[in-house]
């Protein structure tokens, strides 16, 4: 993803396809293509008409959107933190078995967690609680430790002064076409293709303050 304005849709890292039989086809193409692009576009509407944002990185803006003007503010929450959001996401998953790859992160989940199933299980009942619209967040806190958060919407942990590690999104338009309204049944989905690669990587951009 290009870090300033005009942002650009950034290409999966992997086929619309390549998540089958857990994300299906179609649902990747509106979800990225239709979704995510008209985030994008109303990110960079918003951002022409003030200059003195455009040579900010998203992650600069969404970190206190407290300093955005009052006019804007809230739709770069939206359209900004849906973007850094779905990035993180759709980055955050892959086609092939990862969990060994989680060499710095793998440790330190069995120390806040005890182990993986009653990670996958605090996980899951996290992202079963975000009321309506929003995501589960894999987060690093300032003081280095590894904790579960929910935000609602589009809204981001980064503006809380959280590191991201890794997001499910559990609005309904990522699962509704083949889960219908089963929540769970979505994140046993996405379970199954998470890059624990990516998540290593986060993690310890995260530690090492990156």
């Amino acid at each position: 993803m290009n870090e300033h304005y005009p942002f650009v849709n950034p290409p999966l890292p992997y086929a619309y396809d390549a998540l089958e039989p857990y994300i299906d086809t179609q649902t990747m193409y509106i979800h990225h293509d239709r979704l995510l692009q008209r985030y994008v576009a109303n990110l960079n509407a918003i951002l022409s008409g003030y200059p003195e944002l455009q040579n900010l990185s998203l992650e600069e803006m969404l970190r206190d959107p407290s300093k955005l003007p009052e006019p804007v503010r809230q739709g770069i929450i939206n359209n900004g933190g849906g973007l850094y959001n779905h990035t993180i996401y759709f980055n955050g998953m892959t086609p092939s078995e990862t969990r060994s790859e989680a060499q710095a992160l793998y440790p330190v989940i069995i120390r806040y967690f005890g182990t993986v199933e009653r990670f996958f299980d605090e996980f899951k009942a996290y992202a079963l609680a975000v009321f309506g619209s929003g995501y589960a967040w894999l987060i690093v806190e300032p003081d280095g430790r590894l904790r579960i958060v929910m935000t609602p919407n589009q809204n981001t942990p980064v503006s809380n002064g959280l590191c991201v590690v890794a997001g499910i999104d559990v609005w309904e338009h990522a699962y509704f076409l083949k889960r219908f309204n089963d929540r769970a049944a979505y994140i046993e989905d996405w379970f199954h293709v998470v890059s624990w690669e990516a998540a290593n990587e986060r993690y310890v951009n995260c530690i090492n303050g990156e």
